[in-house]
């Protein structure tokens, strides 16, 4: 257990928010002027702008920014929290005030502690990531027009009847991480979004579907008019969706929604899972948890991606790694404290945000096999008669057990043909099983930040009509 607080006060302009090294630098020296033992600290400046028009008229417009600041000091094995929005000298001072007498009174946490000096990034390069978009940021009047485009777009659909809204955004981040055992690094983000919401029908018969895009580069975006186009489209490929049939059938799990399946299957080797024991794969390490030739691999080191990074929120290089290889489970998700909870080393997956302690997280994700290419509509064919999913709603997963109940959308299928939409079902199974039977097909698109294709599942239960 650790104690936190989050004092909020109005910001202020007396320490610079772009410095945040500075600021750093700062709680650092206060958190050892209060009687810290060890400590690190965060700074984190954003700013973001979003448009949505609805209609062809502007329906929303929002802008946010502002610097939050977070440290943690170590007393022993004790540790505390503390955060704030406001930046002056005396916060900072009185933060690190708090967060000592908080630390001398929190319960012990023996896996607690910073990284040793040996086991810091260094020499990283961050340009090559190329996270940060050069080119000025768009105004509003650029992003309502990129809105007010894709919406066009939609409505030139035949059968779409009206929208839900369409969008477009921008924001930036920048972020510093320090502590007293010599690690000091930073990074920044910038990203584009343009999205539509179509809608098909009247009334109870109304079906609505989305298309989106987001990039780190604004230069790398889909057009506003594909984006409309394609929302347009699924919306009115929805209309007239029925309940599908009750029973055992394969299903497909379209690119859109197929890596939450991965998802489930990253969440349960996460390393605070496994310290738990409360993991459907706690026993998994080195046993097959996907078809032969399967592999899964994180790389923080794609440029242009937002889970990119050199180092984690500890310090530590990052590095390629193969979690799964040839369908073999070879590696947890750890941080520092769950690795040394299991007598691991940490694998560089600590994240955080200014006010709560490092967590492991996995960053970019691949799920490659060796099988040869084949499209969705060969794998449509070759389930023949059964459930392509296109949206989940809900989730009902045991992360104990690994049984999974979800509702779905999308099309029914007979002899490996769409024949016709679906609606209000439940798909239930077993994890361990749904993933062991997955027939991948080579749809998968690049340039997310899990790359994951649409799958052929076996041995779920539909509950329909």
């Amino acid at each position: 257990m650790t104690a936190r607080t989050a004092p909020a006060r109005p910001q202020s302009a007396d320490a610079p928010a772009h410095d945040l090294a500075g600021l750093t630098d700062r709680m650092l020296d206060a958190a050892r002027r209060a009687g810290a033992e060890a400590a690190d600290a965060m700074a984190v400046a954003g700013e973001s702008l979003s448009i949505e028009v609805r209609g062809g008229a502007l329906e929303e417009a929002q802008r946010a920014e502002g610097v939050d600041i977070g440290l943690r000091v170590l007393i022993g094995r004790r540790q505390a929290f503390v955060s704030a929005s406001d930046v002056r000298p005396e916060t900072i001072a009185a933060m690190a005030e708090r967060a000592v007498a908080m630390a001398r009174e929190a319960p012990e946490d023996p896996w607690c502690g910073l990284a040793e000096p040996g086991q810091l990034a260094r020499d990283w390069d961050i340009a090559a990531l190329d996270l940060v978009d050069p080119a000025p940021p768009p105004g509003p009047a650029a992003l309502e027009a990129v809105a007010r485009r894709a919406e066009a777009a939609a409505l030139a659909v035949p059968g779409v009847t009206r929208m839900d809204a369409a969008g477009a955004g921008w924001s930036s981040v920048s972020g510093h991480f320090a502590a007293t055992n010599g690690f000091s690094g930073g990074m920044a983000s910038t990203g584009h979004s343009v999205q539509a919401v179509a809608i098909s029908g009247e009334g109870l018969a109304m079906e609505r579907d989305h298309a989106h895009d987001w990039r780190a580069h604004g230069a790398d975006l889909e057009s506003p008019e594909t984006i409309g186009q394609r929302a347009g489209e699924r919306a009115v490929a929805r209309h007239g969706a029925s309940k599908p049939p009750t029973g055992a059938f394969p299903v497909v799990f379209d690119e859109r929604v197929a890596s939450s399946l991965i998802g489930h299957l990253v969440g349960a080797i996460n390393g605070v899972a496994i310290a738990r024991g409360a993991s459907w794969l706690k026993d998994a390490m080195g046993e097959r948890v996907l078809p032969a030739g399967f592999d899964l691999v994180e790389d923080p080191f794609r440029p242009r991606i937002g889970g990119s990074r050199p180092f984690d929120a500890e310090g530590l290089p990052t590095a390629r790694r193969r979690i799964v290889a040839d369908g073999v489970l070879t590696s947890w998700t750890l941080d520092l404290a769950t690795g040394r909870q299991l007598g691991l080393a940490s694998t560089a997956n600590a994240s955080r945000d200014p006010g709560g302690p490092p967590m492991p997280t996995a960053g970019n994700l691949e799920l490659t096999n060796g099988a040869p290419p084949r499209s969705r509509d060969a794998l449509l064919a070759e389930m023949g008669t059964g459930l392509l999913v296109t949206g989940l709603i809900g989730s009902s997963i045991n992360p104990t057990t690994g049984d999974y109940s979800r509702g779905a959308s999308g099309f029914w299928v007979e002899n490996g043909e769409i024949v016709r939409p679906v609606n209000e079902c439940t798909i239930a199974g077993s994890l361990r099983p749904m993933l062991a039977s997955i027939i991948a097909a080579d749809d998968a698109r690049a340039h997310l930040g899990r790359v994951v294709p649409s799958l052929l599942v076996d041995g779920l239960v539909i509950a329909g009509a």
